[in-house]
């Protein structure tokens, strides 16, 4: 039997772990995840959010240095993956896998698997996008708190443009502007971005919290939010 195609899935932590708690948007994320699963693999990684970043701030405060605050938000992204697979039940892998190697593992016998962050210095985009390559993933999903990529920042950029298709090297282009430290957040970082333009990854940006759009997205239909096919130049 030929081996189904696999999706991989970055899931923000604001999305999954919101303050407060939202279980049950989370149930209603779980059955997108669920119908989806019935024709694709699905791997799915989840960021701190909230929760890490309150972590890592307070260690901070008391003179943790960078390796341990990252060592901290991977524990908030394997706690904030523990709710997901909670509410997927059954169908998941019952275990947080604690590298990308054992994921893929995981994949092999368990339509969705659910993991949190790997090694310090990583962010869990970069995490899926290692995920995505050495599972041969078909693309990759970002599912963050906005509604695609921008020529900038929307919260604090008003005339920001959203980009509804670009290339792999235009999003390096425009994320490959900063410094990587523990608790920071982008819509897709620039270890990610440099990913899957190398590995020539279709990547979906869009906001996770539109339930609508990230199973319009699953599926392969038309989509609010980023395209980004592999290439360079604008598109």
């Amino acid at each position: 039997m030929d081996r189904r195609t696999r999706v991989a899935i970055s899931t923000g932590g604001s999305i999954v772990a919101p303050e407060p708690l939202d279980p049950g948007f989370v149930s209603e994320l779980a059955s997108v995840l669920l119908e989806a699963s019935e024709v694709r693999d699905l791997l799915v990684v989840v960021g701190g959010g909230r929760t890490a970043r309150r972590y890592i701030d307070a260690c901070r405060d008391l003179g943790a240095d960078e390796d341990y605050l990252d060592l901290v938000g991977i524990d908030c992204t394997r706690l904030n993956a523990r709710i997901l697979i909670a509410a997927l039940g059954r169908e998941a892998y019952p275990g947080v896998p604690a590298t990308v190697h054992d994921a893929v593992e995981a994949s092999r016998d368990h339509p969705i698997v659910v993991m949190g962050g790997t090694h310090p210095g990583q962010t869990t985009d970069a995490v899926t996008a290692m995920l995505a390559e050495m599972a041969e993933a078909e693309e990759l999903l970002i599912l963050t708190n906005v509604d695609g990529v921008y020529t900038a920042d929307p919260r604090k950029d008003p005339s920001a443009e959203r980009l509804p298709a670009i290339t792999t090297g235009r999003l390096l282009e425009i994320v490959d502007t900063g410094e990587y430290e523990a608790g920071s957040s982008t819509v897709v970082d620039a270890v990610a971005a440099r990913l899957v333009h190398r590995a020539g990854i279709t990547t979906k940006v869009l906001n996770g919290r539109d339930l609508e759009q990230v199973r319009s997205a699953l599926a392969g239909r038309d989509f609010h939010g980023t395209l980004v096919t592999p290439g360079n130049g604008d598109r």
